[in-house]
Formats: structure tokens, sequence, C-alpha cells
């Protein structure tokens, strides 16, 4: 059985709202910072002073108070859409690390309330200024259940941007290979012209084919 590394064991004490305010691009980063002495323990709002002891009991350490350069600490919130205003830009969507908000392109927006982590990545996005943090009601804590179903979130959708990397891929590659067959049908081009221009497509299949390899390798963790 493998034993889980420091950075696990921290990570495993974060909330997973992946809120980006502890300066870290997520909790893991965050979690590994703090494992090797790169970040202090008390840069995680939404975790608070319970989640700041928590981690400086792990690491045998006094707790630390709630560093305010990072935030404060405040009541469990969720992103509320003003439907009527919004214009379906999904440019909330797409800063929404756990695929707590659904939509189409010039469609109104809506918030899954039970997988919101109040992380406030949507609001700077939005062009209309149409999304409210407002408190959960009725006032409850963040729970160890609520960080698993966030982090489990957080882990599908990074899934399914690597899965739709490797279509993007595909599909270019595809375009690639057919602009070869359209290039050896023209007899428009000097032979030397010919082979170089065949030579940037070749070397742009194989930069596509290694960005696919990449993001398939990704799609599987």
């Amino acid at each position: 059985m493998e034993i889980p590394s420091l950075a696990d064991r921290i990570d495993a004490l974060l909330p997973q709202t992946q809120c980006t305010k502890c300066g870290h691009a997520g909790c893991r980063p965050y979690a590994e910072a703090i494992a090797a002495g790169r970040a202090e323990i008390n840069q995680c709002p939404p975790g608070g002073a319970a989640g700041i002891a928590k981690i400086a009991a792990a690491l045998g350490r006094a707790p630390l108070p709630l560093n305010p350069a990072h935030g404060v600490e405040q009541p469990l919130r969720v992103a509320v859409i003003d439907e009527a205003l919004c214009i379906g830009c999904t440019l909330c969507i797409q800063a929404c690390p756990v695929d707590a908000i659904v939509g189409a392109p010039k469609l109104m927006h809506t918030v899954l309330a039970s997988a919101c982590t109040g992380c406030d990545l949507c609001l700077p996005p939005c062009p209309m200024d149409c999304i409210a943090m407002v408190p959960v009601e009725p006032p409850r804590a963040w729970t160890a259940a609520d960080a698993a179903a966030a982090r489990a979130r957080f882990e599908a959708r990074g899934r399914r941007l690597a899965r739709e990397r490797v279509q993007r891929e595909e599909r270019l590659a595809a375009k690639a290979v057919a602009k070869l067959d359209e290039l050896d049908a023209r007899d428009d081009l000097s032979a030397a012209e010919l082979e170089r221009k065949k030579a940037v497509v070749r070397a742009a299949i194989e930069r596509a084919r290694a960005r696919r390899a990449q993001a398939a390798a990704t799609s599987r963790r």
C-alpha cells in the first residue's frame, strides 16, 4: 500500500474549492508548496481557522491566524446568476473549476447550487456583472463530504477538458492531412515550393500528434 506523501496529507485537509485565493493554481499546488516550505499554512480563507489548525497539527506546528492578504473567513456562499441579465457568453462556465454552471452560448446560464464551491472565480470574467455570491440558507459549514465531492468534480472537469483537447487536435490533424492531399493535386507549384509547403504541413502534423499524445496521457490520469 502506497504511503501518502506530505503533500497528499495536506491536500486531504484542504477544502478543495480551487479558489486560488491562497496564491496558487488550486488546492493541490498549495499543498505541495506548503510541503516544500514555499508557502505558509495560513493562506486558505475557505478553510479558515479550523483548516489552519488541522494543517498545523499535521505538521506539528502552532496554528497561525489567517493571513488577511489572502482574504477573510466568511460563511459558506454560492453563486447566483441574474438570469434576466445573462447574455450567455459562457465566460463563467469556462472559469468554474467544478463545472457547477450550466448553459450554452447565447443562452441563459444557471448555477447548480449543490455543486458550487463558493470560489468566486466566476465573478471577474462576467461582462454583465450579473453574478452575486449569496450565503447558503440555512447557514452550514463546509464539510469533508463537500470537499470530496468538489475534488471529484474538479478532477472530472480536468479529464473532460483533456478529452476535448484530444478531439480538437484530431480535427486539426485531419485538416492537415487533407491539406497534404490538396497540395499533391496541385500542378501550379514548382517541385521545390511544393516540397517546402508539404514540409510545413508535416511539421504541423507532428506537433499536433505530440499534443494529442500529451492530452491523451492527461485524460487517463
